[in-house]
């Protein structure tokens, strides 16, 4: 489209919602200028505009967390553009998968928010860490050393137990269950050199082909 269309502000600025293309969850909210724009178009990554330093600023350019466009939308005023992302990392400069991680306010009691979820990014970062750097002493690097047959043992051992725990109708049991055997699974898939975003993109097609699944 010609960026005429759009609606910019007095300083040149567009707003840019930044969501992760997966699972939707909003990122963080930055500002483009038509160049930043041209950039993000062309190259196919997050480039945005900084208020306070006056520049164009390429995100993930130090970090190594950089932005896979996947799409870009404008809404109704044509004036914000909402980014679909594939993150390489963290979007936030405090190191959390969204720069939206703190609750201002919740609807219903233990309702939980996609930040929440993050817990799963930050594990899987910490389980390729340890497979990198194998520290003396930590599980998962016992794991890794023992190799894929160890692996999969315990995924199968923590299934069993998740399925146990379920049949005596314990959810104290469970929960801890159930957190031992995404831990394992991660380890799998890490072991596997399969992401788990690619697992969440399969969730997420399935969806779209059937909502009600």
């Amino acid at each position: 489209m010609n960026f005429e269309e759009l609606t910019f502000d007095e300083k040149g600025l567009i707003p840019a919602i930044v969501q992760d293309a997966t699972t939707r969850e909003v990122l963080t909210l930055a500002y483009m200028n038509r160049e930043s724009l041209e950039k993000s178009i062309e190259t196919g990554e997050t480039w945005f505009f900084s208020r306070s330093r006056q520049e164009l600023w390429h995100k993930g350019a130090t970090s190594g967390n950089t932005q896979k466009i996947v799409e870009m939308k404008f809404d109704c005023d044509k004036d914000a553009i909402a980014v679909l992302v594939k993150p390489a990392g963290p979007a936030c400069h405090k190191g959390t998968v969204s720069c939206f991680d703190a609750s201002l306010f919740q609807s219903g009691e233990g309702a939980a928010s996609l930040a929440d979820y993050s817990i799963l990014l930050s594990l899987e970062k910490i389980i390729k860490e340890r497979e990198e750097e194998r520290p003396e002493g930590a599980y998962t690097t016992y794991l890794f050393e023992k190799g894929v047959d160890k692996i999969l043992k315990k995924v199968g051992e923590e299934a069993a137990e998740v399925i146990i725990a379920a049949k005596n109708r314990d959810k104290e049991e469970l929960k801890w269950e159930a957190a031992d055997l995404i831990y394992h699974l991660l380890v799998l898939l890490r072991e596997q050199d399969l992401p788990f975003k690619e697992v969440l993109s399969v969730l997420d097609k399935r969806h779209e082909g059937n909502p009600a699944e």
